[in-house]
């Protein structure tokens, strides 16, 4: 078992709280000391009680299956010879409201463009069968109930 801490701290300051009009920005502490100012989503709770410039959890969501996919798709790639010299991923997440009525994250859709370099460079076929494999070893992917889309370019 491996345990995961951080702390998540908010604080109301002077502003009032039961009319819903209290600030939604607080910090995010990670176990290797940094530091992520994070705030409901502006779509979600109207600024000013909303901070756009800080991470929301539903962006991070999306931010966390992309990173451990990539995570998993570098180990896999390194292990049967294959160069990446660069990966980029321009994630997106779909909410909509469930059949329970409930809004939820439905989708999460990722488009990883990779570069390779060396002389033994991965036919097409062969990067698919990469990414099935680190999207089946992912633990985020393993944990959630979205359906999450590897688009390869």
């Amino acid at each position: 078992m491996i345990e995961i801490k951080l702390q998540i701290e908010w604080d109301r300051g002077e502003s009032p709280f039961v009319d819903h009009r209290y600030s939604r920005r607080h910090l995010w502490r990670f176990d290797g000391g940094m530091q992520l100012p994070a705030s409901a989503s502006p779509e979600i709770v109207a600024e000013p009680m909303s901070d756009p410039s800080a991470v929301d959890p539903e962006e991070a969501f999306v931010a966390a299956l992309s990173s451990c996919h990539m995570l998993w798709f570098l180990s896999i790639a390194a292990k049967q010879g294959f160069i990446v010299d660069h990966y980029l991923d321009e994630p997106m997440g779909k909410m909509e409201t469930n059949s329970l009525g409930k809004f939820v994250v439905s989708v999460v859709t990722l488009r990883p463009v990779v570069s390779w370099g060396g002389d033994q460079k991965p036919s097409a076929e062969e990067v698919s069968h990469l990414h099935e494999v680190a999207h089946e070893a992912c633990f985020l992917a393993n944990s959630v109930l979205t359906r999450v889309v590897v688009e390869s370019t």
